[in-house]
């Protein structure tokens, strides 16, 4: 008896395991935008975006940046109700659509549902997401410090940058292989997903004279799972962060002067940075003008770690 054997046919890569082969990256994964003007290049219009923790400090600073870029954007906040006025005030501002959702960002499951929502509300596509949302360390030395503040501090600062990237990272990739948004149009102004996270200088150093150590921990981990999934992504997404200094924002007013004040000893520029002297870190890295900038990290710390 001859028994006929059926062709196998290759299975079709995922766009993570395609841009290597033998283990080397393949020649041209991406293409340069064909814009070279630095106003287009930098513009957002089309584009929407989500911005987690922006109910106020950096991250509604960064909403205010990529709306008068053009971009229509989602606010996420946790218990700040006052995100619905913000929304309302910048889509009059600058005549772009601007949302307030309530989400929880250690609950995957809530994360994925809301920026599903969103993408769908937001003309079927998503652009950009920046996982801002962060809370500080507040109980002193790590062996006297309870559990439960770690398990706080680690699920919000980096266990929801994973569920974010995660979640939008899904879309990003559906967007690529489509090559369209969830109506099926073609997305103008799209080139690749980017996805922001905000890590902090503490990621890279030791602070002093406070000590933090799983606030440290969790934004080390912020910055190297960008530049990993720098690497996974490339073909369909850019994966950067950005990593701001001493930034005088609500998130530290539980700080003492004294404390403060050592701060700005350590500082070469001698002061704490202002919110909105973030925004042009992350438009860079949300627009077209950083097509050739994956995996980085940007400081924003006034020189702090050039010492």
């Amino acid at each position: 008896m001859v028994v006929k054997r059926t062709q196998e046919l290759p299975q079709k890569q995922s766009p993570e395991n395609s841009s290597m082969l033998d283990g080397r990256f393949r020649e041209y994964n991406t293409e340069a935008p064909q814009e070279t003007s630095i106003k287009q290049l930098l513009s957002l219009e089309h584009k929407t975006a989500i911005v987690s923790g922006s109910g106020a400090g950096i991250g509604l600073q960064v909403v205010h940046a990529f709306a008068e870029a053009g971009a229509n954007v989602a606010i996420w906040y946790h218990g700040n109700k006052e995100a619905l006025d913000r929304a309302a005030e910048i889509e009059k501002k600058y005549g772009v659509k601007c949302k307030a959702y309530q989400t929880d960002v250690t609950d995957y499951e809530n994360v994925k549902q809301v920026i599903n929502d969103i993408t769908k509300e937001f003309n079927g596509r998503l652009d950009i997401f920046v996982a801002n949302a962060g809370i500080p360390w507040t109980d002193g030395g790590m062996i006297d410090g309870p559990l439960t503040s770690y398990h706080k501090v680690v699920a919000t600062d980096l266990d929801s940058v994973f569920y974010s990237a995660k979640a939008a990272g899904e879309i990003f990739r559906r967007q690529y292989e489509s090559g369209a948004s969830l109506t099926g149009a073609t997305m103008e102004n799209y080139s690749y997903g980017s996805f922001i996270a905000t890590a902090s200088m503490s990621g890279h150093i030791a602070n002093i004279p406070q000590l933090q150590s799983a606030y440290n921990a969790a934004k080390a981990g912020v910055r190297h799972l960008c530049q990993s999934l720098a690497v996974e992504w490339v073909k369909f997404a850019r994966a950067n962060s950005v990593s701001p200094g001493y930034i005088a924002t609500e998130i530290s007013n539980f700080v003492p002067p004294e404390t403060k004040a050592i701060w700005r000893s350590k500082i070469p520029m001698g002061r704490e940075g202002e919110a909105h002297e973030l925004k042009g870190a992350y438009l860079y890295l949300a627009s077209d003008a950083s097509s050739y900038t994956t995996g980085t990290d940007i400081l924003v710390d006034g020189g702090y770690c050039a010492v």
